[in-house]
């Protein structure tokens, strides 16, 4: 095996676990904690004034290492492009909340505009600069060389709008608990780094990045957390799964190994909808669904375990499906 395919997964592990002790005092110092929303589980008021905007590192990490590369990979521009564009909008989110001392940030249709707006970046790049096209994989059917395709064709910008926009808002809801987000991004980037090494693909190199640059960053995340990726670092982890499944041609797999953020996604939107419909009842005790079992009385960090081996074991389903 060529060992060299796996240095970025080094090189960002590195800057990650290097930037974070040195990052983490000055988000502190520059009073950049976490703000708990006063209608979240009452375990988590402890967690105020906890560094967010570790997203950050993610970001640094990834980009600096993607440099490296990007001259001789061309397809990481469009996983980039989106994993920055995301992350930058994140950032807005959690400069608000922070500085403006306003919990919700953007407003919705602010944060709405922008991911629209990136996401139509994103898609006119695909459709003009890469080799895309209309089709994306269908799960266990003999893989890539003899499997079959399902062709969008007219349909691909709506079905673009809605996988790359429900894969960063399920990311996002998904950041709730000590650790959630990194484990189980870790898995997912780790799974598109064995396809895109498998198949040579020009990805490589940065699904390899984020892979290392979230074992870095959850050394710290991990529970007890010394910092948070806040908005930055999970909007621009769904922009990165989102792009790096389009470059795969594997859009279709996102519905297996990011389940957890389709859960996370579907827990808010039927819990809004049936406190709606009923006048004020609700199906979960808390969504997204992580709170509602931190409040069946599971603790934080059995919460992260069991749906970070859930996508594990999705994604070993996934490889077995190509």
């Amino acid at each position: 095996m060529n060992f060299r395919i796996l240095m970025p997964v080094i090189i960002s592990f590195a800057i990650s676990v290097i930037l974070c002790p040195l990052l983490i005092p000055f988000l502190k110092r520059l009073k950049f904690g976490q703000f708990v929303r006063d209608d979240g589980p009452e375990s988590h008021q402890k967690k105020s004034g906890t560094p967010t905007m570790g997203g950050i590192i993610i970001l640094l990490s990834v980009t600096i290492t993607s440099v490296f590369y990007i001259g001789k990979y061309k397809d990481m521009i469009p996983v980039l492009f989106a994993t920055v564009g995301f992350g930058l909008i994140g950032f807005l989110d959690d400069y608000i909340k922070i500085v403006m001392k306003r919990s919700l940030g953007l407003r919705a249709w602010q944060k709405l505009v922008g991911q629209i707006l990136v996401t139509a970046i994103l898609g006119f790049y695909l459709v003009n600069y890469t080799e895309v096209g209309s089709t994306m994989l269908i799960p266990f059917t003999g893989g890539f060389q003899g499997g079959k395709y399902l062709d969008t064709s007219f349909l691909f910008v709506p079905i673009l709008f809605l996988v790359v926009l429900g894969t960063v808002n399920g990311a996002n809801f998904t950041d709730g608990l000590d650790g959630l987000a990194s484990s189980v991004t870790i898995l997912i980037a780790t799974f598109f780094s064995v396809v895109a090494i498998g198949i040579s693909s020009g990805i490589s190199p940065i699904t390899c990045a984020v892979a290392g640059s979230l074992l870095g960053f959850l050394v710290f995340n991990i529970y007890p957390a010394r910092v948070f990726m806040g908005d930055t670092g999970s909007l621009a982890l769904g922009g990165f799964v989102a792009a790096s499944a389009y470059m795969l041609r594997m859009q279709l797999f996102i519905v297996i190994v990011g389940l957890i953020y389709l859960i996370e996604v579907l827990s808010v939107m039927i819990q809004v909808g049936y406190f709606k419909l009923t006048g004020g009842k609700r199906i979960f005790k808390m969504a997204p669904i992580h709170h509602h079992f931190e409040l069946c009385g599971w603790p934080e960090t059995r919460v992260v375990a069991v749906f970070s081996i859930v996508t594990a074991v999705l994604c070993l389903i996934a490889l077995m499906g190509i």
